[in-house]
């Protein structure tokens, strides 16, 4: 983790990655759940995703965390559950945005938004 991240990601949060998604049923299978440093906001604003949909953002994860995907699930705080839909105020990843890391060189920062 870089100095800055050290600095400024003092919060936990956890990350389900999305493995698999059954197109009939519907039903996601997700990895074990994983916690990570970051910072984050809770505001609600209209952007638009990587396809041009607009959506309402509802969490803004600021990380140096790479592995996060769209589809994934995010949850700010720790959580051993298997499942993120039974978390509450676990949510759905829409962006993931990647911006370089000026002050260290060491690690890009992620900008990911439910």
């Amino acid at each position: 983790m870089s100095a800055s991240a050290a600095w400024s990601y003092t919060s936990t949060a956890t990350h389900w990655a999305r493995q698999s998604r059954d197109d009939r049923t519907g039903v996601s299978a997700f990895a074990a759940p994983v916690t990570f440093a970051c910072d984050y906001s809770s505001e609600a604003r209209t952007m638009v995703d990587q396809l041009g949909r607009e959506f309402t953002s509802r969490l803004t994860l600021h990380t140096e965390r790479s592995s996060i995907a769209r589809g994934d699930f995010v949850a700010i705080g720790a959580s051993s559950a298997a499942d993120p839909n039974t978390v509450e105020g676990a949510q759905e990843v829409l962006v993931v945005g990647r911006f370089a890391d000026t002050f260290d060189g060491k690690a890009d920062d992620y900008r990911v938004v439910t």
